[in-house]
């Protein structure tokens, strides 16, 4: 019997996810662990196993399609086997609702979907192509497909985007008129896009001219409209959502407020000199300001009176739940959002610990490698915006912690010290805090023990 693949729920806040890769294709055999496809889950890249031996007997949603948690994407039997498929019928084809049997052969074969488009029209494509056309901004019912019934393959969008440069309808006109030869012409728009400002800028007009010498139908003159026609409306990819339905909780739930405070980073400098060499030969990392910045916070955090900064509150807010350990979010920043990685048990590690496990989750969180379980159970997380200048910011707390330390610039700074005016390399930390569960004397007792441990810093090698 047919089993089905479903898209997992990976998280308890996981609503959907994104098919980036099908590594198997129909009529594929699959062995039981063997990778099927690549996801991804709110902010991450995920590769989901096979749970089963057999034949991938048919894809239902193809690369590039988001689809809602604990639906079918996909069919795993055995070669030959018939496999209904009106219910993922109905899903890409709302208007075809008869069911209808299909035999599956067990001869691999492309993937085929009906996407159905504002005409009403249906074109027959591949996954691949679809995921191209949407890339290069191809209109797939312009696409001659050299399949079987006229399925548009992935070269087939290629030779269609070789063949025809990207243009926005106001840039093509204009060129039109002008008679303006655009195949060598490169655009300065998203991917490539040929707009009206580099059809202006190769025929050596002034917009103005141009515009005079178009048909008043065709160019509005209306500079609102005119912008509009230059305006590229993007779909929220799964990580972005996730990041804002996250920022937007944690903003209107928790009243904040944030400390700053200015911590002289003279003797950690030194001592990461010192131990830069050691932990080198030892772990094969080097060690960085944030390994001993989040080593220092964790060594804080475990003091019983700062409880309060490593807690969460449960239950409605009804109750605080006090965390006896530290797992330690490190936020990093990816090309298209933001993800939180969590170093677990950080209170029982060393340095050099500190640094191998830190270095782990973040070269993950780099590469989309990330498992769910990597990104989750942090009690207090960093976030650092020094190495970009940043001089104060308001870190937005990583919900359900209960404050988050933002780490700004170091920069050489005058002051006075034994009556001295001395430069110092001065680094501006800002803390962020619940206040429904930490008030403000308590936030600033917490950075001036933090401030002292990181101004003298030999504890942390104990």
């Amino acid at each position: 019997m047919a089993v089905e693949i479903i898209m997992p729920k990976l998280g308890v806040d996981m609503q959907e996810g994104e098919i980036i890769e099908w590594k198997k294709q129909e009529g594929d055999e699959v062995k039981e662990g063997e990778i099927l496809l690549e996801i991804m889950s709110d902010k991450t890249n995920m590769e989901l196993e096979a749970e089963d031996s057999g034949v991938l007997l048919k894809i239902v949603r193809g690369a590039g399609e988001t689809v809602p948690v604990t639906e079918v994407i996909g069919y795993l039997g055995a070669a030959g086997e018939v496999v209904d498929t009106a219910a993922a019928s109905q899903v890409v084809e709302p208007a075809s609702p008869s069911p209808v049997a299909e035999t599956v052969r067990p001869a691999a074969t492309p993937v085929v979907a009906e996407v159905t488009f504002a005409e009403g029209e249906k074109v027959r494509a591949t996954p691949a192509a679809r995921k191209l056309a949407r890339e290069l901004g191809v209109n797939l019912h312009l696409v001659p497909g050299s399949g079987a019934r006229g399925r548009i393959h992935k070269e087939d969008v290629e030779k269609v985007k070789q063949a025809a440069p990207r243009l926005s309808p106001l840039a093509r006109k204009i060129a039109e008129d002008k008679g303006l030869d655009v195949e060598n012409l490169v655009g300065s728009g998203v991917r490539g896009k040929i707009m009206k400002r580099d059809v202006l800028a190769a025929l050596g007009a002034s917009q103005e001219t141009v515009t005079e010498d178009v048909s008043a139908p065709v160019v509005n003159t209306d500079p609102v409209a005119e912008t509009s026609r230059d305006i590229e409306i993007i779909k929220m990819s799964p990580m972005r959502k996730a990041i804002s339905k996250g920022m937007v909780n944690s903003y209107l739930t928790a009243p904040t407020f944030t400390l700053n405070y200015d911590i002289d980073m003279t003797n950690l400098m030194a001592l990461r000199k010192q131990v830069l060499e050691p932990i080198m030969n030892k772990t094969g990392n080097k060690v960085t300001f944030t390994d001993l910045i989040g080593l220092a916070v964790v060594k804080t955090l475990m003091k019983p009176e700062h409880r309060y900064m490593n807690a969460s509150l449960i239950n409605d807010a009804n109750e605080i739940e006090i965390h006896n350990y530290v797992n330690l979010g490190i936020a990093v920043g990816l090309d298209d959002g933001l993800v939180v990685p969590v170093v677990h048990g950080a209170d029982k590690m060393s340095l050099s610990e500190f640094v191998v496990a830190s270095k782990d989750v973040i070269k993950k969180a780099q590469t989309g490698k990330l498992k769910a379980a990597e990104m989750s159970g942090s009690t207090f997380s960093i976030t650092n915006l020094g190495m970009f200048g940043t001089k104060s910011f308001n870190p937005i707390i990583n919900q359900p912690n209960s404050a988050i330390l933002g780490v700004a610039a170091t920069v050489p700074t005058p002051v006075a010290l034994d009556g001295q005016v001395v430069i110092r390399p001065i680094m501006a930390m800002c803390l962020t805090i619940d206040h429904r569960i930490i008030d403000g004397m308590n936030g600033a007792k917490f950075m001036v023990d933090l401030k002292n441990l990181l101004e003298n810093p030999m504890e942390l090698l104990i």
